[in-house]
């Protein structure tokens, strides 16, 4: 049972299908918060698991008090389930993890030390070794970490995943927000928060097998392009300029091959108009996916900023949904 008091850490768990890692899991995690010496609450979402992983979850829930279960109705997803979590955990510091063990739930205690330390909002685990997995999880990971290091200002640390640590401010902020397809490995980063690091081993799935397939690798990829850049709009923008380009040198090629009378009647006219219509098509397209682009970004409502402390109200906390400047000036809008 969670009392009303605000527990010092939270800790949420997405968890689906793991009836194999569940017990392990719960075996190591416990030691570590029991012995922290901190109040904690461990929110663990079941994200419509069809095996057993309920009824673990329920006696877990009877011999454990801190462990709060929130069952989704259906498979929503790992993030999904991961933003459930957040909007439930009332701790003044939240980690997220998995169960499978990957994540080791004894770098929590280093991850705190580490925020309270260096004044951190956000401590982000960075994975240096993961030789654990296969080479095209490997491959396929490096190439989503440079692709939107790329076409995002802020994707956070090369490495890091979804096993974090944030503070009470960072974790309103994300809760605050209104996508409903969140990424959060690169929303957290987004919001611009201080943070700090702590490195740490891939290690082997302790049991059962990955619930993160090829296709939620491929889904997720795609969630965060589009979440997260305008670049794929903009590909029209560029082609039509680029076509433009080409369209102008091939016209100055027609009319040059008319005059020195090295085409067939009709040819030059035809081979121009099509080049040039091309061209103005693409432009078109492509200044029309601008203009959805900053619709796109506008019915984001990212706000601009988030205050941190104010001198009229030194005691109160910060909403900045209360807050007109933030509501006017979403990420994406002029004012920004």
């Amino acid at each position: 049972m969670i009392t009303e008091e605000r527990p010092m850490l939270s800790v949420v768990v997405p968890i689906f299908n793991e009836e194999d890692v569940l017990p392990l899991f719960a075996e190591r995690l416990r030691p570590i918060l029991d012995s922290s010496g901190h109040s904690y609450e461990v929110i663990a979402v079941d994200d419509g698991s069809h095996d057993s992983t309920p009824i673990l979850l329920n006696r877990l829930a009877r011999s454990w008090p801190q462990v709060r279960v929130l069952r989704l109705r259906a498979n929503a997803g790992h993030q999904a389930a991961l933003s459930a979590g957040l909007t439930r955990a009332t701790g003044s510091y939240v980690v997220s993890i998995d169960a499978d063990l990957q994540d080791p739930p004894e770098l929590i205690p280093d991850m705190l030390t580490a925020a309270r330390q260096e004044a951190a909002d956000v401590v982000y685990a960075v994975r240096v070794d993961r030789s654990t997995d296969t080479r095209f999880k490997r491959s396929t990971a490096g190439g989503f970490y440079r692709v939107m290091a790329r076409i995002s200002d802020n994707s956070g640390p090369i490495g890091a995943a979804d096993f974090r640590l944030m503070s009470r401010a960072t974790v309103d902020a994300v809760n605050s927000l209104p996508e409903r397809h969140r990424v959060l490995r690169l929303i957290v980063p987004a919001l611009g928060f201080p943070s700090t690091t702590v490195t740490y081993r891939r290690a082997e799935r302790a049991a059962g097998h990955t619930k993160y397939p090829l296709s939620a690798m491929l889904r997720l990829t795609l969630d965060s392009i589009t979440g997260f850049s305008v670049i794929p709009l903009r590909l029209a923008t560029w082609s039509g300029l680029l076509s433009g380009a080409v369209a102008a040198l091939l016209l100055l090629y027609a009319v040059g091959s008319f005059a020195v009378g090295r085409t067939v009647s009709g040819w030059a006219s035809t081979f121009a108009v099509v080049a040039g219509v091309g061209a103005v098509q693409l432009l078109c397209l492509g200044l029309l996916g601008e203009y959805v682009g900053r619709m796109y970004s506008q019915m984001q409502g990212r706000p601009a900023y988030f205050v941190a402390y104010d001198s009229a109200h030194p005691d109160g906390p910060m909403d900045w949904d209360h807050d007109p400047a933030m509501r006017a000036s979403p990420v994406g809008s002029p004012n920004t």
